[in-house]
């Protein structure tokens, strides 16, 4: 039976640990600072993008990989006779899963599945990860995409930004531009909804949303069960370290890990994003 590997695009914040481990190969999208075109977690990680967003004047912008890098990407995977499973940003975010459609159509001969996951970041993570244990577990194609499916439709993401700004300006704002004009000193907890970023909920402070956080989360727990769950942050590492102590203290999720999250998610919604992603432990594939 030929191999399958998994593949997923740069903005699934995989740290590459899991990425070595689970051998998960990915495509960088790329972010340009002006003129200067830098490959996310290739030739431009998330620290270094954090610093260079802060002394940049502008908002530095993405683009997708196109046809042809995905056509070569696919046909060197695939030379061995492999098959491979795509998982990718959410197609109303980025125009990724597209150009990966368009790639494996003109490869005919090689077996190639695009997945829009609908979703981003470690919450498009957690789906990539899930497939890829499935992969090397042996499971054949139909069981991973049936897995790929069920993470799909129960990983939760709740995530608190400094200021709407980026995700209005970067044109990412979604259903949350309902909250645009209304901010003063609120903080929007926002989540993803039908593939798009959507408002949750507003409260006032970052601490407070925080704290909502954790309560929506608890009642998830109270409801279904164990947890496993993930703190992403935007180059703010001190408080991920703090917020991950709540989480540790108030939900029984065994261990927590953090995450950066990346230069094409941090363009579009700007550094101090404090993110909680988290599924039902009945869901973890092993």
């Amino acid at each position: 039976m030929a191999r399958i590997k998994i593949v997923t695009d740069s903005t699934a914040d995989i740290p590459p640990a899991l990425l070595k481990k689970y051998d998960i190969s990915f495509i960088p999208l790329k972010v340009y600072f002006a003129e200067k075109c830098y490959y996310e977690d290739v030739d431009l990680k998330p620290t270094e993008f954090y610093q260079k967003l802060a002394t940049f004047e502008g908002l530095p912008s993405t683009s997708q990989p196109s046809p042809g890098e995905f056509y070569e990407f696919y046909k060197a995977l695939t030379q061995d006779g492999s098959s491979v499973i795509s998982i990718h940003i959410s197609s109303l975010m980025s125009g990724t899963s597209q150009s990966a459609r368009i790639a494996a159509s003109l490869l005919k001969d090689r077996e190639i599945t695009v997945v829009d996951s609908r979703l981003v970041s470690f919450a498009l993570g957690l789906v990539v990860i899930a497939a890829a244990k499935a992969a090397k577990m042996g499971k054949n194609k139909a069981e991973i995409m049936q897995i790929i499916e069920t993470m799909m439709e129960n990983v939760q993401t709740f995530f608190v930004v400094d200021t709407l700004e980026y995700l209005e300006k970067n044109g990412r704002i979604g259903k949350a531009s309902s909250l645009l004009g209304t901010m003063l000193n609120l903080k929007p907890i926002l989540t993803f909804e039908d593939g798009l970023i959507a408002p949750y909920e507003k409260v006032r402070g970052k601490g407070k949303a925080l704290e909502q956080i954790m309560k929506t989360a608890k009642n998830y727990w109270q409801k279904h069960g164990e947890l496993r769950c993930f703190v992403f942050h935007a180059y703010n590492f001190e408080e991920a370290v703090r917020f991950k102590e709540k989480v540790k203290d108030e939900l029984n999720c065994g261990e927590i890990m953090i995450g950066d999250i990346g230069a094409v998610v941090g363009t579009h919604a700007g550094p101090g994003i404090m993110a909680l992603f988290f599924y039902d432990k009945k869901f973890e594939v092993s």
